[in-house]
């Protein structure tokens, strides 16, 4: 990797690469396109070549560890933060110069703001309705994001989960095609992330598209269309919540604990029928295997015949978690192998 020249940044009237499609979103229905982006700091590339499709009207996750790029990726195509190369489409522009019409689409929830406490909720979303040209309705906007209740509340009494959908609120009244969510529930109690993850599922009713930033995995799974996963720079892993890293082709786990009656060898005859491997630890069986059908048939059928049961059955595929860690687990042995190459 030759750091120097990855690390030239083009000028701020130069273009990127030319993209091997319309550059407009509305031909290919594309919220925000992304082919080679990079950004340097110095002589350290924190986004390294990154590729990244938002199609519209979905709500797409970005995950990642701590370090990964996310942020800055983020804030690329929030239009915040300028990048060393790249091409970058967000609505059909390039967000390195943004218009005040291309603003007016894009609606931001960050991830801690701080609003004058003195303010009613109605005075607010009222005064940022004003900045936009075709605002959404104000008591519609405060309707959908449940504070009708809390119009008339002082910002500064409001509690976390309130102040979180009055930032929404505050987002969505410009009438925006395109919100960017950074870590929308971070802090929140159960409930409150419950409350909230419905809040967010509305806006795939009203056609928005979201881009949405988190660290929880449940988030993720409960409210993307597609995740994508940022590893050093780079996108690792794309695809929904169900086959993210080939988790709907992972071979199960079949779980129980084994009876006392249980011949071993009939453990080791329905695990080689299934071409799945076996452990037993504890006295918990676990077989693994791409046909749990396979497996399960014949130990019921046991069961049945012996009149007892498999305690504590169960079946399971790898979780978004096992996927998300597998994706991630060799970062620490690649950071210290880009220290070493950014140092010589």
């Amino acid at each position: 990797m030759v750091i120097d020249d990855a690390c030239t940044e083009q000028p701020a009237g130069a273009p990127g690469p030319a993209p091997d499609g319309p550059a407009r979103d509305e031909a290919g229905g594309q919220a925000i396109r992304v082919r080679g982006l990079r950004k340097c700091y110095g002589r350290v590339e924190a986004v390294r070549g990154l590729d990244l499709t938002v199609r519209r009207g979905e709500i797409a996750a970005l995950l990642g560890p701590n370090g990964a790029g996310k942020t800055t990726t983020v804030e690329i195509l929030e239009g915040h933060r300028s990048r060393t190369s790249g091409d970058v489409q967000v609505l059909g522009a390039d967000p390195r110069r943004p218009t005040r019409e291309w603003r007016a689409r894009i609606g931001l929830v960050l991830q801690s703001t701080q609003m004058p406490a003195e303010l009613t909720v109605g005075e607010l979303v009222a005064r940022f309705a004003a900045f936009y040209p075709s605002p959404r309705d104000v008591d519609e906007t405060i309707e959908l994001v449940g504070l009708t209740a809390k119009r008339r509340a002082r910002a500064g009494r409001l509690s976390g989960g309130q102040q979180r959908r009055l930032d929404v609120a505050l987002a969505l009244v410009g009438d925006p095609e395109l919100v960017f969510l950074d870590e929308p529930t971070t802090g929140f109690d159960p409930q409150a992330r419950r409350q909230a993850w419905s809040m967010i599922d509305t806006l795939r009713t009203l056609s928005k598209t979201v881009l949405l930033t988190t660290h929880y995995l449940d988030e993720a799974e409960a409210l993307a269309d597609r995740i994508a996963v940022v590893v050093d720079g780079r996108i690792a892993a794309e695809g929904t919540p169900a086959t993210l890293g080939g988790r709907d082709s992972a071979p199960c786990e079949v779980r129980f604990c084994r009876p006392e009656r249980l011949d071993p060898a009939v453990l080791d005859l329905v695990a080689a029928s299934a071409e799945g491997s076996l452990t037993v630890v504890g006295g918990v069986v676990t077989l693994r295997t791409a046909d749990p059908a396979g497996v399960l048939g014949p130990l019921l059928d046991w069961a049945r015949a012996h009149g007892t049961e498999l305690p504590g059955l169960e079946v399971r595929r790898p979780s978004l978690e096992d996927v998300y860690l597998a994706i991630t687990g060799g970062l620490g042995a690649r950071r210290s192998a880009r220290r070493l190459e950014d140092s010589r």
